[in-house]
């Protein structure tokens, strides 16, 4: 039996007890008893599941790292793992409760009473849309989100009638797309200029993944955001906020081909020792080392030569690298005879580059054509 422990907001919630199956039909209820029912309020929340360590006397040794001495598909666990959480509800909610997500909507309250109606209406759905289709809004683009508006209001109130407009603002063509249309008689095959407002879509959906902040909208409609000094300033500001983690976790990831880590096991009879610790510390490790190498603005080169290199405990051992404990990742300085440091040595290129049993010099050198210098091979004859 395994004890597993529910967290939210890191105070315990429950612990159950998960029992190996010793017979088939148990196989299919093992997990039936993992339900409870618990009161939050509104808002973001901290949700954890972890199982909790065995004493230190049951072989510790034999069980780091994880013995994954099985085949998946065939033979049974021999340790439990979660495979997926699942949150229902509200059950009863009393209200709809105070959250960062509605304050973002509705901003200060509007006042009770007839004032709540179409002006404080109109003054919401003008800020959302102008964030959604990333441009000034228009009239015309306020007609129908707000007909949507007064039936909602109609049938449930201010906030449904809010809630049926931002629907349609939702799945619009503007929020949906990216639309630059072509300036009106230009002839086909001609290059121009990007709008100012087109070009803060371009940079924020590059370096954050998501749309533009006011203030680069507001550069961006003060048709100011071309200019050298103001397009330098805005992308070094939009640098310095975490939402640029974005560039790693989405342009260097489909980039590096790091998506790929989570459908490849290797063989697990040839490498008992790899599991998703192993996994998560590879894509990790190359994720902190692309984003060190934007922050401190180091030359490009630095990702095939680079001199250092973060590792936890776990990616250490597997590396062979002494003297590193914790599952906390560090950055670790190599010495130059290192057989670690860029991109092409790290564990995560070599594993989405490799066959499940053995390394692959074909699929390692297309992967270097492709991706690093751009000339990808012919097709086979």
């Amino acid at each position: 039996p395994h004890d597993l422990e529910l967290l939210l907001d890191k105070t315990r919630v429950q612990v159950f007890t998960v029992k190996p199956p010793q017979r088939e039909p148990e196989h299919a209820t093992v997990d039936a008893h993992l339900k409870i029912r618990v009161p939050v309020q509104a808002g973001p929340h901290a949700l954890g599941v972890a199982f909790v360590k065995k004493p230190s006397l049951l072989l510790e040794a034999a069980r780091q790292p994880y013995q994954a001495h099985f085949n998946f598909y065939r033979h049974p666990r021999v340790q439990p793992a979660v495979y997926s959480i699942s949150i229902i509800g509200p059950y009863g909610a009393l209200g709809p409760g105070d959250t960062p997500s509605r304050r973002r909507i509705f901003g200060p309250q509007p006042a009770a009473g007839s004032q709540r109606g179409d002006r404080a209406a109109r003054q919401i759905l003008t800020a959302l849309m102008q964030r959604a289709y990333r441009r000034p809004v228009t009239e015309a683009d306020l007609r129908g989100p707000l007909a949507l508006y007064r039936k909602g209001h109609a049938d449930g109130g201010f906030d449904a009638g809010i809630e049926m407009a931002l629907s349609a603002v939702l799945v619009s063509p503007n929020f949906l797309f990216r639309v630059e249309p072509d300036p009106p008689g230009l002839a086909p095959a001609t290059p121009y200029r990007v709008s100012d407002l087109e070009l803060a879509s371009r940079l924020s959906f590059f370096l954050w993944s998501s749309i533009p902040d006011d203030e680069l909208l507001r550069a961006a409609i003060a048709g100011r955001l071309h200019e050298p000094a103001v397009l330098e300033r805005e992308v070094r500001r939009m640098m310095a906020d975490p939402r640029s983690r974005a560039l790693v976790d989405n342009f260097a990831a489909q980039w590096l081909h790091l998506r790929n880590l989570a459908s490849i096991t290797p063989d697990m009879r040839l490498f008992p020792a790899f599991d998703d610790n192993l996994r998560q510390a590879f894509r990790q490790e190359t994720e902190l080392f692309v984003d060190s190498v934007l922050r401190e603005d180091r030359s490009v080169l630095d990702l095939l030569r680079a001199d250092y290199t973060f590792v936890n405990e776990r990616l250490a051992k597997h590396y062979g690298i002494p003297h590193v404990y914790g599952s906390h990742f560090r950055r670790l300085a190599l010495d130059k005879h290192s057989e670690r440091g860029g991109l092409l040595r790290h564990g995560s290129i070599l594993t989405v580059t490799s066959y499940a049993t053995r390394t692959s010099p074909v699929v390692r050198g297309k992967w270097i054509l492709d991706n690093l210098l751009g000339t990808p091979p012919p097709p086979p004859p």
